[in-house]
């Protein structure tokens, strides 16, 4: 089995696949040692590991990772099954690239725009040829409630919503209406932009909130909420022979 360790921004996700398919998941907050090696420990078939993660991380989880199974660390240097077109492959989101190749498997020999909503929310396209350009990076709904509060003197910081009527009654209302609708609207605007460049475009939505736009977008899309984890998996299935 491969043992997939994906730490982002808010939380570290830790998967099982057995092949293509995965069997196990957890999440927590942060990365802990404690944590991964339980979840190990109650899962003995592990042999493959592949550690992805924007954060400092405690040496002890290398130390038990490399002691314990062939463990790829992956960053810009991991060979990977599409053509890294980036101009700045050191700072790519290794979460965005995971994704691209995620979504390659799902949908092959076609145009694909990744959406992924989650702390931040990230545009990313990817060719019929397997060439990976790059994409955007804007802010995801949580951090647009908190920008308005952190920047303005009188405005709250709301909780998330589910839902926004279009003219905001009063304050809370209104923000909630900039906040969801703006993000809906841009996040439509965007893919009309990139379905006039690429004819046939696939749109593959992922991440923490990727629920609250697909059931609100007009434009037919793909959810695959663990895109992510199943790029990282076909990474690793990639560089298992060099391990």
């Amino acid at each position: 089995m491969n043992f997939i360790i994906d730490t982002g921004n808010t939380l570290t996700k830790l998967a099982l696949f057995q092949g293509k398919e995965m069997v196990a998941f957890t999440s927590f907050a942060g990365i802990d040692a404690k944590h991964i090696i339980q979840f190990c420990e109650s899962n003995k078939q592990i042999e493959n590991a592949i550690l992805s993660t924007v954060k400092a991380y405690p040496a002890e989880i290398d130390e038990f990772l490399n002691r314990n199974y062939k463990t790829l660390l992956f960053n810009h240097l991991t060979p990977v099954p599409v053509t890294n077109n980036y101009g700045t492959p050191e700072t790519l989101g290794k979460d965005r690239l995971a994704g691209v190749v995620g979504a390659r498997q799902l949908i092959p020999r076609s145009h694909i725009l990744v959406i992924d909503a989650g702390t931040a929310i990230t545009y990313d396209i990817v060719t019929d040829e397997g060439e990976y350009l790059g994409g955007a990076i804007s802010p995801g709904i949580a951090m647009r409630y908190k920008a308005l509060h952190t920047f303005t003197d009188r405005l709250p910081l709301l909780d998330y919503y589910d839902d926004a009527q279009l003219i905001g009654e009063d304050t809370s209302t209104s923000i909630h209406s900039g906040v969801l609708n703006g993000a809906l609207a841009e996040m439509e605007g965007i893919i009309q932009r990139y379905q006039l460049v690429y004819p046939g475009l696939k749109i593959i939505l992922t991440g923490g909130d990727h629920n609250y736009f697909d059931k609100r977008l007009k434009i037919k899309t793909f959810a695959a909420p663990n895109l992510v984890l199943e790029g990282l998996n076909l990474i690793l299935n990639f560089n298992i022979e060099t391990l």
